[in-house]
């Protein structure tokens, strides 16, 4: 257990280094990052002009209402299920740091959105992407939580799978609908996953020490 906390809690740490050096270059160097962003833009957007509502679609699924509704939704629902550890981590993961967080972050940077044709209104700053950040420690939080409640690993990884690839993909979608650069959708998912992976061995200290407790109630 000690060593998976440690494996755990140093990919976090990895991942929270590179959000801090993409803040620094934007903050004081963005020239240095305009290849990678226009390269990957041109990447994602000039070849395939038809997606357009696919992706407006899609990248409903990590709007800040829709995450919203369903992390009040999987709240009541662990909740009811007296699992209060669960309900705490993904409360926490979803407004403390997908919400108040990246929302603060983007004050703090103030970048300015792509200057392309926007498919979608956003009126917020552009760094760090929050639909990466919210996807990430949403989407992110259950693709963990999932072996707890389906112990079948045939039918459980194939959902981690789907839910993974669907974290990529509302990361593309925001840079094919022109709203965001790739290194706001870079940074929002190594900052959602830096928090999602070390706060993940708190949350299974404070799972197995609550439910401990209730055991010799």
């Amino acid at each position: 257990m000690e060593k998976k906390k440690l494996y755990y809690q140093f990919a976090g740490s990895c991942f929270l280094v590179i959000f801090m050096f993409l803040g620094y270059v934007v903050r004081f160097y963005p020239n240095w990052i305009s290849g990678f962003d226009q390269t990957l833009t041109q990447i994602i957007r000039t070849p395939y002009p038809n997606l357009n509502t696919f992706f407006i679609w899609y990248t409903k699924f990590a709007n800040p209402m829709t995450i919203a509704i369903l992390t009040l939704a999987f709240v009541v629902i662990l909740f009811q299920g007296k699992y209060y550890a669960e309900t705490l981590w993904l409360s926490v993961n979803t407004v403390v740091f997908a919400g108040i967080g990246n929302s603060a972050i983007k004050l703090l940077f103030m970048r300015s959105r792509p200057s392309l044709d926007h498919l979608v209104t956003e009126t917020s700053y552009s760094f760090p992407s929050g639909h990466s950040t919210g996807s990430v420690l949403f989407y992110g939080t259950l693709i963990l939580l999932l072996p707890q409640f389906i112990k079948n690993r045939k039918l459980c990884l194939p959902l981690q799978i789907i839910l993974g690839v669907g974290i990529f993909f509302i990361g593309i979608s925001r840079v094919y609908l022109g709203v965001h650069f790739p290194s706001d959708v870079l940074a929002g998912f190594c900052f959602g996953l830096a928090w999602l992976l070390m706060g993940y061995p708190i949350y299974l200290e404070k799972r197995f020490v609550w439910r401990f407790k209730n055991k010799q109630k």
